[in-house]
């Protein structure tokens, strides 16, 4: 479900940027481009956690920008396969249901419910 992993990523800074504090303004644009986004090979990036590298910029022919490589560790949440998730009913229609389990929608329809004998497990909130 959640994994603590190190990942890369090549992140191009405008010039602007140059100065004591380029670190800071490489990192928070990390966290604007990455925090949020989803993958299918590692799964949604809840939130990164700690910067392990960063790397030599190169400078790009005619514009200025630098390009830095950057190794992070981050946060994932990847379901899988028969794993079981404590998910809030949003809506409810005709068709089925839908839910949310953190950063994932889910849709269940009446039809595959009835099949697989979908139990759900209410709790009331007073």
């Amino acid at each position: 479900m959640f994994f603590h992993i190190v990942l890369e990523r090549n992140m191009q800074l405008h010039p602007r940027h140059f100065g004591r504090d380029l670190r800071d303004k490489l990192v928070a644009k990390l966290m604007k481009d990455v925090e949020g986004t989803c993958s299918g090979r590692h799964g949604f990036v809840v939130a990164i956690t700690g910067i392990e590298h960063v790397g030599k910029g190169l400078i790009r022919d005619g514009t200025g920008f630098v390009t830095f490589p950057v190794k992070y560790q981050c946060v994932v949440f990847r379901p899988f396969k028969g794993e079981i998730l404590e998910a809030v009913v949003t809506m409810v229609n005709k068709m089925g249901f839908f839910a949310e389990a953190g950063p994932v929608q889910i849709f269940v329809s009446n039809h595959v419910s009835l099949q697989l004998g979908l139990y759900l497990i209410v709790f009331y909130q007073f």
